[in-house]
């Protein structure tokens, strides 16, 4: 006799699987088995049963369900395995050898193997392991708190036998077999640091730099978009390994061989030799570097802004589909047919560096010396990035030798320039604070395109270094909903399509806040759109419905809110609590109590951290969040006052 907890839960026999009845009876026996032995009282299994208030014929119906479950059992011959349903009072208990139920031999296999001091026997044991599971944990019992904890927590001890696992092959040099074991619980699980950064370095060694980046980036922005915050330690460590390029072990050939190649290059343009242009011409050109995180999931729509950025960056020879030829007469608005530097801004959850990566993975092509790519953190709610730190990420990646990068900023951005100089390359400088924060990263090459993003207008950038901007809007209802089906699928849309245009204008078209309401959705798979609209009117609740945790549309507002001097967040909360929908500088001024000049000016700011939009003359609109953002932080400072 075995019983199943690490997938459906089930009981088989020599003869097949024993019919367990309804679902609760189902959940009844797996309460029992994850406790074997054990006795386990009447009021912990209400609480297990019943996903609300329990009836209160409950004892009524778990005695039922017991006497059934009893009978079942003796009539698959349990006596004979020493299984026995017994009744202690108003609790119960399951006596059985434990090794008859999957997770307890799951857990002694798990203790037994040791990674690192006894690889070989370790693979074998874990392989064991991780062959007992035949689905997620506890499928087909009650959705109730108590067995989704019950669930987790095996699901938990699932991935770290895949980690060891993975370190046990990784200890006998067998990369590649780490990284098929890894791949799959990384997919699954996109949010666990220590387990992306095992894939990475496994990526890494066994040549496939360029798919570890990828990793890091798409990472990255999950916990940026999904938790508000930078990565942690041991990923930030995995990237920095594989950014400094050096062999990995076993290695193929290949790989070591542009290593050195592009150590070689970085030497002789230090010490005056051959350039690297030059050396170019006497071997096989060493592929670019490829920092640009992986294509965003998901992304649709924005046909008129993605042309307008290729208008503006691409030069007029370059071909707008590289299977079609030239683009002849192509129309490019009067600029210079360089790639130059273009500015996309646009207020917290547009969806700009989803915009910019999409375009750059499109336009590959155009850039055949590579890709780079940086998160300058600038409304991360941490620490922005540092130019000098960018820069030495980017000459590692250019090929630069780490002792060779100059200590002094000003010389490694001048040996950054100069490395760039004739290169076709892009790139991408994403969530800057300022503009003095992205001049030192701006490689300066007639042949380079840079894209930057930011929540600001940065408005300085575009008066000394002309830069070109993009403004980026927040999605029409059309697109929204077409969003809404893509993360949901379309036949959960299609059933109320009312319901989904009034969730893109619950959602100002802000593709993060229309990810969150769709995260509410899949992790309620019974409610329909209506429901979570209806929720979402509620101006109380709407900011926290959009968030999870410290993550989310408040999370990103909060994130824009802090780069703001203390007398503009007061205006702006005061503007949250005093107008309705439009505002002018006399109107402001009333409601602050101040000149209005300095509000003119402190407007002026607001719009430009797109925390407000100027939509005519003197005239200025606050979004619905911005403006639910604004009175949720002055409720929060009157509470803290009143303490």
């Amino acid at each position: 006799m075995d019983f199943s907890l690490l997938g459906p839960v089930a009981v088989t026999t020599g003869t097949g699987e024993v019919a367990l009845g309804p679902v609760k009876r189902r959940s009844l026996l797996a309460m029992l088995l994850l406790q074997p032995n054990a006795i386990v009282p009447v009021e912990q299994l209400i609480t297990c049963l019943w996903e609300e208030e329990p009836p209160e014929h409950a004892r009524t119906v778990i005695q039922g369900h017991v006497s059934r479950l009893r009978a079942t059992l003796a009539e698959a011959g349990a006596d004979a395995y020493g299984v026995e349903l017994v009744t202690h009072g108003s609790a119960y208990q399951l006596r059985m050898p434990e090794q008859l139920v999957d997770s307890q031999r799951f857990s002694e296999l798990l203790s037994l193997a040791r990674p690192e001091a006894a690889p070989e026997e370790a693979v074998d044991l874990l392989r064991q392991a991780l062959d007992l599971w035949r689905g997620p944990a506890l499928t087909g019992t009650v959705a109730s708190p108590p067995f989704a904890a019950a669930a987790h927590a095996l699901e938990e001890r699932r991935l770290a036998a895949a980690e060891a696992l993975a370190r046990a092959h990784g200890a006998l040099g067998r990369y590649e077999k780490a990284a098929d074991v890894l791949h799959p619980v990384a997919v699954a699980n996109p949010l666990r640091e220590g387990l992306i950064a095992a894939l990475m370095l496994a990526l890494y060694r066994i040549g496939r730099q360029s798919d570890a980046i990828a990793w890091y980036h798409r990472t990255r922005e999950l916990l940026a978009d999904d938790l508000g915050v930078d990565p942690g330690e041991r990923l930030r460590a995995a990237y920095q390994e594989i950014l400094r390029a050096a062999p990995a072990p076993n290695a193929p050939k290949a790989q070591a061989q542009h290593h050195r190649q592009g150590r070689d290059e970085g030497q002789g343009q230090s010490q005056g030799q051959i350039p690297a242009q030059a050396a170019a011409a006497h071997q096989e050109p060493a592929p670019g570097p490829q920092l640009l995180p992986r294509p965003p999931a998901g992304f649709l729509g924005r046909d008129h802004e993605l042309a307008y950025l290729t208008r503006l960056t691409l030069p007029a020879a370059e071909p707008a589909d590289p299977a079609h030829g030239p683009a002849h007469g192509s129309a490019h608005g009067g600029f210079p047919p360089e790639g130059g530097t273009t500015l996309v801004s646009g207020p917290a959850g547009v969806g700009k560096t989803g915009l910019v990566v999409h375009w750059g993975h499109a336009h590959a092509y155009a850039f055949p010396d590579g890709r780079l790519f940086a998160d300058l953190r600038g409304f991360s709610g941490g620490e922005a990035a540092a130019p000098a730190e960018v820069l030495r990420e980017f000459l590692l990646a250019l090929g630069q030798p780490a002792d060779r990068i100059p200590p002094s900023p000003e010389a490694a951005a001048a040996l950054y320039r100069s490395l760039v100089a004739n290169r076709r390359l892009l790139v991408v400088l994403d969530n800057a604070s300022s503009s003095a924060q992205v001049r030192p990263l701006l490689p300066g090459g007639p042949q380079c395109t840079t894209l930057v993003t930011s929540r600001s207008r940065l408005d300085g950038l575009i008066a000394t270094d002309a830069a070109r901007p993009v403004r980026l809007h927040a999605l029409g209802p059309e697109d929204g909903v077409a969003l809404l089906g893509a993360l949901l699928g379309p036949d959960r849309v299609a059933e109320d399509p009312e319901a989904a245009h009034e969730l893109v204008t619950l959602c100002d078209g802000l593709p993060l806040a229309l990810r969150a309401a769709s995260a509410q959705l899949q992790a309620r798979p019974r409610w329909r759109l209506a429901r979570l609209a209806t929720a979402l009117r509620d101006e109380r609740r709407r900011l926290a419905l959009l968030s999870a945790e410290d993550a989310g549309v408040a999370a990103a507002l909060r994130n824009s809110a802090a780069r703001l001097s203390a007398d503009d967040a007061r205006l702006l909360r005061t503007l949250g609590t005093g107008f309705a929908r439009e505002v002018n500088t006399a109107e402001a001024a009333a409601l602050a109590g101040a000149d209005p000049e300095l509000i003119q000016d402190g407007l002026e700011r607001l719009a430009e951290m797109h925390l407000l939009d100027e939509e005519a003359t003197n005239r200025y609109v606050m979004s619905d969040l911005v403006k639910l953002f604004a009175q949720d932080s002055e409720d929060r400072r009157d509470g803290e006052g009143k303490g």
